[in-house]
């Protein structure tokens, strides 16, 4: 076991100063926090000069080092350890060990995120209420140095297998995407047109009526009630998702629309997001949002939801769209649309298919989640292995 200020020599950072243009737009990488997030550091968004270096605290720092991050609010979640990859320097918020001869940059930097917990645990608050690690704390924690061959065999093994974990997420992602859009194909091909054309064409304003009156969220028969925004719809499938806070705990004041179980509420902004839902509870609503109650005489809520989903409405309500900075469809443009609307029968058998595909979607996301924390567990459970010479 060595502690980690024995493991190297210890470098520091600093800024050169950002008035004078001369020490900037060079060729020497600068890298700060915003670019530690994965193993390697293979470039920088801003670079230095050689004027900068030479006028500033920062140290060129040899390639395969060990760069970390001592200063910022990124502290409290993790400490962010990486190895660059080129010969670079760093800012004042972070420090670089270049590792001993009898130490490999990676075996260093793979045991740090081992010691994450610990090194994280020493963190302390700056001045700033920014996180703070300091050095004779983060120096004093010590990892265990073994044989270069075991140090090598060590790295080798763990890269091996954190590369097929990143194979397993990125195939678990295609899945899921693969998966997700079975759901908009079918949508497409039961509203198409040549299925379409064979049904009846009726008026919006036979369909629903829309919510006109606005409710203040002050009033004590409104303020208890949910809020819903467009934020809180699912684009394409009409999933609510998010927290669901009270008007009243989000502080709202000004006026919303009134809507329950009965009405299907769709975002008018930005419709190419094709944002429409079918809420279980009553609530108040954006202002951005059109609370319909569909007419049961021709149509079902759950099938007029999926009316507002198909791409005859989606195209013309971007056709329609009135605002280039906010694109929006007004309570007009919405009511001059005329739908395609086939019998109750065919209403409910569509509805059915379509839920049914919904639901094993919303489950596949389910286990997907599950799987994703427990690809998330594995690199740290691999690292304590190796830390304790289990692995």
């Amino acid at each position: 076991m060595r502690p980690l200020g024995r493991c190297g020599r210890v470098l520091g950072g600093g800024t050169p100063s950002k008035d004078n243009p001369a020490y900037w737009n060079g060729e020497i990488p600068w890298v700060t926090a915003k670019e530690m997030w994965n193993h390697e550091v293979l470039d920088s968004k801003l670079k230095i000069t050689e004027l900068g270096l030479k006028a500033s605290p920062t140290k060129l720092i040899p390639a395969n080092s060990v760069l970390f991050v001592v200063r910022g609010s990124i502290l409290f979640k993790r400490v962010p350890v990486a190895v660059n990859r080129v010969v670079c320097t760093i800012n004042q918020d972070m420090k670089a060990i270049v590792p001993d001869d009898d130490i490999l940059g990676d075996y260093l930097a793979l045991m740090m995120k081992a010691a994450n917990d610990e090194l994280k645990a020493l963190v302390g608050t700056a001045g700033n209420s920014a996180g703070k690690l300091e050095t004779e704390k983060w120096s004093a924690v010590e990892i265990p140095i073994p044989p270069l061959t075991e140090q090598r065999r060590l790295v080798a093994r763990i890269e091996a297998l954190t590369d097929r974990l990143e194979q397993a997420r990125q195939a678990r992602l295609a899945a899921f995407s693969e998966a997700a859009s079975v759901f908009q194909r079918m949508l497409a091909y039961e509203f198409a047109g040549e299925v379409t054309e064979y049904w009846d064409k009726i008026p919006a304003e036979r369909l629903f009526d829309m919510v006109s009156g606005q409710a203040s969220p002050l009033d004590t028969r409104y303020s208890h009630l949910p809020y819903l925004g467009p934020e809180h719809v699912e684009s394409g499938t009409g999933r609510i998702i998010g927290e669901q806070l009270s008007v009243a705990e989000l502080s709202m004041k000004s006026g919303k629309y009134y809507f329950t179980p009965e009405h299907v509420v769709y975002s008018k902004i930005r419709p190419a997001l094709r944002k429409v839902c079918l809420p279980d509870f009553a609530g108040l609503c954006s202002a951005d949002m059109y609370a319909l109650k569909p007419n049961l005489d021709n149509v079902t809520p759950e099938f007029l939801h999926y009316l507002l989903l198909a791409p005859a409405f989606s195209s013309y309500a971007v056709e329609q769209s009135d605002r280039n900075a906010m694109p929006k469809i007004n309570r007009k443009a919405l009511f001059g649309f005329r739908f395609r609307v086939p019998k109750k029968s065919e209403q409910k058998r569509i509805v059915r298919l379509l839920t049914s595909l919904q639901a094993k979607l919303t489950e596949l996301q389910r286990l997907q989640a599950e799987t994703e924390t427990k690809l998330a567990a594995f690199t740290p459970a691999l690292l304590a292995k190796a830390f304790r010479g289990e692995f």
